[in-house]
């Protein structure tokens, strides 16, 4: 059955030549398979290949449709070509609960005798944000670095803005205390993060916190648009202070003041 299946790292061999070559070779041989079986090509990042292989890809997926079947994995379905992505049958995967990853961050721990503190894997899932290879990247780092998995070693291995200093400023915006969210988060500036770190941070904190579910949304909107602004180039403090008034502001008009 080993002939029956081509496996490739679409983002590697990514050219016109490839799909010239392998994919179509592959796709023009014979091979003896039960009834109803089918060829399969895997192409993993599909979405890193030109768009002139991906035009030849086209042509060789309609003409051999009946003996071969195609399996393409990518980050960014918008990369891939509209009349590839017509003869797809398109399956999105969200991201992974924390519930899971953490139950796989343990078992790696246990499985690798890994020496953890409990908060330190909730770190983990934190700064993985449902990606279970970013997970297990974080978790293998920390260990090698530092040998003991604990929320501070996590935060440096990742070199991300530490949740509670983001929650302390979420929550001045609560009561509201423009002044002291303001110097939290010029504090985490003076750091050296990046405005895309910490609005990173805040929108993962904002979007766990617990708060009415209107008044979340429309945190999360304002996030949103300082997100916006920041990977358009304006990722100057302004910005981020900008963010801090108008959660404040909209906490005022929820309180109805």
């Amino acid at each position: 059955m080993k002939d029956a299946v081509l496996e490739l790292n679409a983002s590697d061999q990514r050219g016109i030549d490839v799909v010239r070559s392998k994919i179509k070779m592959f796709a023009q041989k014979k091979v003896t398979l039960p009834p109803g079986r089918h060829k399969v090509v895997v192409l993993d990042e599909a979405d890193s290949m030109t768009s002139a292989a991906q035009q030849a890809l086209r042509r060789i997926m309609e003409v051999h449709s009946g003996t071969t079947r195609f399996a393409l994995a990518c980050n960014v379905s918008s990369k891939v070509i509209e009349p590839i992505q017509s003869r797809c049958a398109i399956v999105r995967f969200a991201r992974l609960s924390d519930e899971d990853v953490l139950r796989r961050a343990v078992h790696v721990c246990e499985a690798e005798g890994v020496p953890r503190l409990p908060k330190g894997l909730e770190a983990v899932v934190f700064t993985a944000d449902g990606d279970m290879r970013q997970a297990l990247n974080n978790l293998q780092a920390t260990f090698y670095g530092f040998g003991l998995v604990s929320p501070e070693n996590v935060f440096k291995v990742c070199d991300q803005p530490h949740p509670l200093l983001v929650g302390n400023i979420i929550k001045s915006c609560l009561e509201p205390d423009l002044d002291a969210a303001n110097q939290g988060m010029m504090s985490l500036v003076e750091m050296g993060y990046s405005a895309s770190d910490v609005i990173g941070t805040v929108f993962r904190i904002v979007r766990n916190y617990d708060i009415p579910e209107f008044l979340k949304l429309e945190f999360l909107r304002e996030v949103g648009f300082c997100q916006m602004r920041v990977g358009q180039g304006l990722d100057s403090p302004l910005q981020l202070s900008g963010l801090l008034a108008k959660l404040c502001k909209l906490k005022v008009k929820a309180s109805g003041g």
